[in-house]
């Protein structure tokens, strides 16, 4: 991979997260990261409480990224058709046709899905794992590029319903926004006064085929093999954890290493360090992890754990760069 092609991804992603800031305030690591996420070609999950401006975030990503955004406001009512499309009766030609549902777009937005219940949830995995849905024993392909960004809110509210662990797994990131500091939160209501309006415009930077290209050259991005290791390590490191019953599944060492890359290009750099590793493996891991019963009761978070299997799992001494 060229050094000026890592140089224009690098650019390109500057431009991108100053659009996004322009409407979006106080959120520069996780954004970053949710950016890396959309060009390793993954999902994102924004989990936090609520008005701190995940559903903003995920709007200004769609924005600037040149994508067809849908939005599914989920609710306990919505039915699985409500995501995929359903087939309706046609009086024209007498024939049943299938009309597609919302996730039919470049980025869909599922805002506060774990308002809606199990079954519905679980209709948007195949489209986050294959890319298609199934309706009534046919298959439609969606468009690329095509991503998931959820919000959820914390399972401690009222009113929702806990994610199956087997769409969990298919987030690439699980990422807590946080609440803004003061200097952030004075900036926000300042702005807000000085728009005069509730809407912030994000000015687009790439289009759909831009990104497909971006997310290409991504994909060539150098992994040394110690690096791949490193990767395998924390994972199962995981795995053996003290409060942990179930820990990460290959599929989390292979997040690591994809976000890893992304992180890489957005850097200008076209090798993985074991500091990229580093950077997200609370993002990438925590959400992969199920603790036992006691840690619950203890009050333990997931983050916690992986963030102790870092500080305890050997770095590779040193990586060597392809150029």
């Amino acid at each position: 991979m060229s050094s000026q092609e890592t140089t224009q991804i690098a650019e390109t992603g500057r431009r991108v997260l100053n659009s996004v800031r322009g409407a979006v305030v106080g959120m520069d690591e996780p954004l970053t990261i949710a950016l890396a996420a959309i060009l390793a070609g993954g999902h994102v999950l924004f989990e936090d409480v609520p008005g701190l401006g995940k559903t903003l975030a995920a709007r200004s990503l769609a924005s600037a990224l040149g994508l067809d955004f849908r939005r599914l406001q989920c609710t306990p009512d919505m039915l699985p058709g409500d995501v995929t499309g359903s087939y309706v009766y046609a009086p024209a030609t007498g024939d049943f046709v299938f009309r597609p549902g919302p996730i039919f777009t470049g980025l869909l937005l599922a805002d506060e899905v774990n308002r809606t219940t199990p079954k519905t949830q679980s209709a948007m995995l195949e489209a986050m794992a294959e890319h298609q849905v199934t309706v009534e024993g046919n298959s439609f392909p969606l468009p690329l590029p095509f991503h998931v960004i959820a919000t959820s809110n914390p399972i401690e509210y009222e009113g929702t319903y806990a994610l199956p662990e087997a769409q969990l797994d298919r987030f690439m990131v699980r990422l807590a926004v946080g609440y803004p500091a003061p200097e952030d939160e004075t900036r926000i209501i300042l702005d807000r006064v000085r728009r005069q309006s509730p809407d912030a415009s994000v000015d687009s930077v790439v289009d759909a085929a831009g990104l497909l290209a971006i997310q290409a050259a991504v994909e060539r991005i150098h992994v040394d093999a110690d690096v791949a290791r490193y990767c395998v390590e924390l994972t199962k490191s995981t795995r053996e954890a003290t409060h942990v019953a179930v820990g990460a599944s290959p599929r989390g060492s292979q997040s690591l290493v994809l976000l890893g890359r992304a992180l890489a290009a957005l850097d200008g750099r076209d090798f993985v360090r074991p500091d990229d590793i580093k950077r997200i493996a609370e993002a990438a891991l925590a959400h992969r992890l199920t603790l036992t019963p006691q840690a619950w009761a203890q009050g333990i978070d997931p983050r916690t754990v992986v963030a102790a299997v870092v500080e305890s799992t050997p770095v590779p001494p040193t990586v060597a760069a392809v150029r």
